[in-house]
């Protein structure tokens, strides 16, 4: 399970659309890790003229399972990137990186998510992330 849903949130699923700021103060709840490496980025973002800003911090296990989660589910992944305003990109189960939102066409996103960056990116230490 990704998140620790309240009974509350739950209910308003059920019956209808969701609040998408409730939706991501669950996330923030559930999932730390991934939602302070996502703000922590996005902080990051506005004070260089870099195109991306990233953390290639080797995190615990637990701590890439919360990426992991976070950025393999569509709805959390939009969601974070909706309330943060950056459009994120993710290489080798750690190294997540913020851009400015609209830059997917732009060199540095392409080469961020390439092919070639994720074989190069390969670790024996992070075989079974």
């Amino acid at each position: 399970m990704s998140l620790d849903v309240s009974p509350e949130l739950l209910a308003q699923a059920e019956h209808g659309p969701v609040d998408e700021a409730d939706f991501v103060a669950t996330v923030r709840d559930s999932l730390p890790y991934a939602y302070k490496t996502v703000e922590a980025l996005a902080a990051r973002l506005p004070h260089t003229d870099d195109p991306f800003v990233d953390d290639n911090t080797p995190p615990t296990d637990t701590e890439r399972g919360q990426l992991l989660r976070a950025l393999a589910s569509n709805a959390i992944r939009g969601s974070l990137e909706r309330h943060f305003d950056v459009t994120l990109a993710f290489v080798n189960c750690h190294n997540v990186a913020a851009f400015r939102p609209g830059s997917e066409h732009d060199a540095a996103y392409r080469e961020f998510t390439s092919v070639r960056t994720q074989l190069l990116n390969q670790k024996p230490e992070l075989r079974n992330c």
